[in-house]
């Protein structure tokens, strides 16, 4: 992985970032846990409830994805440093079997950052430890919102 961005969040940030992560609204509602992050890894689980089943009672693709996102999206953030964030430009999800169940784990990592953009890949498990989907994401890296 390039080194050109420092050596990302120390734990004071990382701490912090899993404040916004636990306080964000979205977060709450899809159910999702920051279980684990730092160093450019990313762990995220949930428990699933009705609303994340389709009318055929699988999870709903959408809810495979934003998990996979916020894994891949949250390892390569653990490896930026304090006043730059990341948006996702480009996400490839491959489903690979049926969500059912009542658990979601997902394990994201960084593996390239650059000055501009950052790519990083993904899995989603589900509670009994089956692969269910496999993602890449590609990232814009820019300036935190207030950061300059």
């Amino acid at each position: 992985m390039d080194e050109d961005l420092g050596p990302g969040l120390d734990e004071r940030h990382l701490g912090a970032l899993r404040e916004r992560i636990r306080s964000s609204p979205f977060h709450q509602w899809a159910g999702l846990d920051l279980t684990e992050v730092g160093d450019g890894r990313a762990e995220l689980a949930m428990d699933l409830r009705p609303h994340h089943f389709n009318p055929q009672g699988i999870v709903h693709g959408g809810i495979i994805t934003a998990i996979a996102d916020s894994a891949i999206g949250l390892a390569l953030r653990s490896r930026l440093r304090p006043g730059l964030t990341h948006r996702t430009a480009q996400l490839n999800i491959h489903f690979l079997a049926k969500g059912e169940g009542n658990r979601l784990v997902a394990h994201g990592q960084a593996v390239h950052l650059g000055q501009r953009m950052g790519y990083g890949e993904g899995e989603v498990l589900d509670g009994e430890g089956r692969l269910l989907a496999r993602a890449t994401g590609t990232f814009i890296v820019l300036p935190a919102p207030g950061a300059f």
